[in-house]
């Protein structure tokens, strides 16, 4: 199929492109890179009277460090944050994570912050978004707010982004991981969405935090003391799986999804501690 008939336009920077929400709210969608919209526009699962193509803005194409956070712009695409050279140092569970995201090809096309408007509950990069607890930069006309990754991520392929908002950057704590990280997914291939991806980092106060994706409608995250022993880790993942629940489509039922749950966890779990010694 082809898409419904549209009007395309280009702002030429952040206060044209606002206004431009403002003017035509539900009826527009942002293109960054245009990875997943462009498939939903060819099914015509959307079909909006106007395109805002951000991808050649010079001011959301940008990764700073600012005040403990990595900041990535809009447009920034996932090849470009993969290539960027501190990314090992400031973010090691996104650099562990960051490769199994699509392919080459798309990672060249595909932005960080649009994978996370998408908001499918099993790509990789809103796991590490709810992980990591970033949070997410919104702008409009009324100005600019920040969510929380928990206050954002509302549902499967739901955020809490108003019509009239675009997503400026989405922001990461620094370092965070760099005790200790580790990241698996089981997928049909390399590259595909995740069956079930689970991630975990070591943090600073002594805990461990456990991300799972795939399972539910958005990635769920616990916690729990980096020196629990055996009995406790089984029971809270065995715990974790049954409160995930799980879903049957194509690609697996839900009870794989929570075997799944229960045999990648505790693997991580011991990654991590041997990586944080």
């Amino acid at each position: 199929m082809k898409p419904a008939p549209f009007t395309y336009m280009r702002p030429e920077n952040l206060d044209e492109t606002v206004a431009t929400l403002s003017q035509h709210g539900a009826d527009a969608r942002l293109l960054a890179g245009g990875q997943s919209l462009m498939a939903m526009l060819n099914l015509r699962l959307v079909e909006p009277s106007v395109i805002v193509d951000i991808s050649r803005m010079p001011e959301l194409n940008a990764i700073k460090l600012r005040n403990g956070m990595i900041e990535i712009g809009a447009s920034v695409t996932q090849s470009e944050l993969l290539a960027w050279p501190e990314l090992e140092a400031q973010a090691p569970f996104i650099a562990k994570a960051l490769p199994w995201v699509g392919h080459f090809q798309t990672r060249n096309r595909g932005t960080v912050c649009g994978s996370l408007a998408h908001a499918d509950p099993s790509s990789e990069l809103p796991l590490a978004l709810a992980l990591l607890e970033g949070e997410v930069v919104l702008r409009s006309t009324s100005g600019t707010r920040v969510l929380k990754a928990q206050d954002f991520q509302s549902g499967m392929l739901q955020t809490a982004r108003a019509d009239d908002e675009i997503i400026t950057a989405v922001r990461f704590p620094a370092g965070a991981g760099a005790r200790g990280r580790a990241f698996r997914e089981v997928a049909r291939r390399h590259g595909d969405f995740a069956i079930v991806a689970v991630g975990v980092i070591a943090r600073d106060d002594g805990t461990l935090r456990i991300g799972i994706g795939g399972v539910a409608d958005t990635p769920q995250c616990i916690e729990m003391n980096a020196d629990a022993g055996p009995d406790e880790v089984k029971d809270r993942i065995e715990h974790l799986a049954w409160q995930l629940g799980g879903f049957d489509d194509i690609h697996a039922s839900a009870r794989f999804r929570r075997d799944l749950v229960r045999r990648l966890t505790p693997a991580l779990i011991k990654e991590v501690r041997a990586c944080a010694v």
